[in-house]
């Protein structure tokens, strides 16, 4: 008997993730559907860096960070 082909699901993520794919060509490049400026920026606003978590003077970074976004 023929094996069904298994029908392709949409992984759960993050809502601001919505629609986010990924491939790697045959060429070994990375292709994304959203820019690499979008995808850092919801890295920034939502992963810890673990190399920065120790540092007495991160409060104030974010801050700066921050206010002059606005």
């Amino acid at each position: 008997m023929a094996k069904k082909p298994k029908k392709e699901e949409s992984p759960k993520v993050h809502k601001d993730l919505e629609g986010f794919k990924m491939s790697i060509n045959s060429f070994g490049e990375i292709s994304s559907s959203f820019s690499i400026e979008k995808l850092n920026e919801f890295l920034n606003k939502n992963v810890e860096d673990k190399k920065l978590k120790d540092r007495e003077d991160i409060d104030e970074i974010k801050d700066s960070k921050t206010s002059s976004e606005e």
